[in-house]
């Protein structure tokens, strides 16, 4: 019941932000990002936390401001700058995964940003990379659940299975399509293989997210949304997707058309 109710808060947040765009849409995923970065700091070097989150928050802070005036290209480098930063800031054992906060929460919060810049198709295709990341998270949980058999990656996440994995793939796909069909998009069979991409993408960061958590013994990121755990919990698929989608659209439709990029073949 937590689940559902924490859900009912968060996905209609996403997507009336999403509508709104503008600043509005920056602040939701720039809130999102801070946590996200705490959480991160919080799990892999917890006696630097404050320190951490002062050098990668401002960079982050920084970059979400760039990014909702349309300067995508200039948060990419800040949020390079901040990682640089904050790995010449700690210790040798540490660098590394310090390093990797704030890009990481960077992607969550410019990604989704840069597709909505586009006026025309930005809304439309957030919708579509929203169905295809909780589409794959409800087929992978109920195909895992109906159907069980071999685990995926057991050494990383011992719940789940190859059953799982291939529901979340085929969930993803069916609304791809069905979003084509409604949106009367063209080249249905390429968005949903788009979709399947994304798919994988997605449960990729979910996988990427539990071997964090197991290398730094931690169940949960954090207790931020009750029933769910932290935000990494329920994002970590979506920071990955959202920044394999921003990159297609850019590269298919430039910084002007992103979000056309994306849905238009």
């Amino acid at each position: 019941m937590l689940r559902v109710c924490s859900a009912l808060v968060l996905v209609p947040l996403a997507i009336g932000t999403a509508y709104l765009g503008g600043w509005p849409f920056a602040l939701f995923w720039g809130a999102a990002a801070l946590g996200v970065l705490w959480e991160w700091i919080s799990l892999v070097a917890p006696s630097e936390e404050r320190f951490m989150l002062l050098t990668g928050g401002a960079a982050l802070a920084l970059a979400v401001a760039l990014a909702g005036m349309g300067h995508a290209w200039a948060a990419v480098v800040v949020l390079a700058m901040g990682a640089l930063g904050a790995a010449a800031l700690t210790l040798a054992q540490q660098r590394a995964w310090i390093a990797g906060a704030v890009p990481y929460a960077g992607a969550l919060a410019v990604a989704p940003m840069v597709l909505r810049t586009d006026e025309q198709d930005g809304f439309l295709a957030l919708l579509f990379l929203f169905a295809i990341v909780w589409m794959t998270d409800i087929g992978a949980y109920f195909a895992g659940r109906a159907l069980g058999g071999p685990k995926l990656v057991p050494q990383v996440s011992p719940n789940k299975t190859w059953a799982g994995a291939v529901g979340g793939l085929l969930g993803a796909i069916l609304v791809a399509v069905a979003i084509a069909k409604l949106a009367a998009l063209s080249a249905v069979f390429t968005l949903a293989m788009v979709a399947l991409a994304l798919s994988v993408v997605a449960q990729a960061g979910d996988l990427f997210e539990s071997f964090l958590k197991r290398r730094f013994s931690a169940k949960d990121s954090s207790h931020l949304i009750p029933g769910h755990g932290g935000l990494m919990d329920r994002l970590d698929g979506f920071v990955t997707a959202s920044a394999a989608a921003a990159l297609i659209g850019f590269l298919r439709g430039g910084f002007e058309a992103p979000g056309r990029g994306l849905l238009v073949w």
